[in-house]
């Protein structure tokens, strides 16, 4: 082979190399913009995909207000249903509390006030003990009625099948424990004495809690020689 042919193959090997080089499709580029739109794209496909079972049911935007609107409601009536309870809680305490006061007012009126008074009317040494001693005794009923008990805890009732009052039941059990009555007057003016005031002063309507009845209690059992 000529050294011309020999020149004349590399030049047609180049040429063609260079046709190939040129004719080969060049790599394609995005920009940022380009690639953002289209995954916008992809995402807006695929949610649509997603939704569409779900379209009969409206917005999708609208049904997540929905949600949270009936969410904070909820929370709302929650507040007011335990501001209620407590409001509820409170006036049942209140009431209670009144009750209570008003069952003790009945109770020192009728139960506590008339055995002091049935205890210095038979001439107890102390009335207030011998009433702290009975107080276990005698209750309210439901009908705030006095119930005088027995040791078993049962209303008492006298011979004549009735039941048995305070100042009965009072002086049955001073008769029964004599040592807290106070001992008897040893002179005639004592005696007396004792009448005399027996028709000035009624103990049985003394008040033991008015410091005034008090005194006079006190004046009473001075004048008939018991202190």
């Amino acid at each position: 082979m000529s050294d011309n042919t020999l020149v004349n193959n590399t030049a047609t090997d180049a040429t063609v190399a260079n046709t190939a080089e040129n004719q080969a499709p060049a790599e394609k580029t995005y920009s940022q913009k380009e690639f953002d739109d289209a995954m916008a794209a992809i995402k807006g496909s695929l949610t649509r995909k997603l939704l569409k079972p779900y379209e009969s049911l409206g917005d999708v935007e609208e049904l997540r207000q929905l949600k949270m609107d009936a969410e904070k409601k909820a929370q709302e009536q929650a507040i007011k249903r335990g501001e209620f309870e407590k409001t509820l809680s409170e006036l049942a305490a209140k009431k209670d509390a009144e009750i209570s006061k008003r069952d003790a007012q009945i109770k020192e009126y009728k139960v506590n006030t008339p055995l002091l008074n049935a205890a210095a009317k038979h001439r107890s040494v102390n009335p207030e003990q011998v009433k702290q001693l009975l107080a276990s005794r005698v209750r309210l009923n439901d009908q705030s009625e006095v119930e005088v008990l027995d040791e078993q805890g049962s209303v008492q009732y006298s011979d004549q099948g009735k039941p048995v009052d305070v100042d009965t039941f009072v002086g049955n059990w001073l008769k029964q424990n004599p040592h807290f009555v106070q001992a008897g007057a040893s002179t005639t003016n004592s005696k007396s004495n004792i009448q005399a005031d027996t028709q000035k002063l009624d103990i049985t309507k003394l008040d033991f809690k008015n410091p005034e009845h008090r005194k006079l209690y006190a004046s009473y059992r001075k004048q008939s020689g018991l202190v």
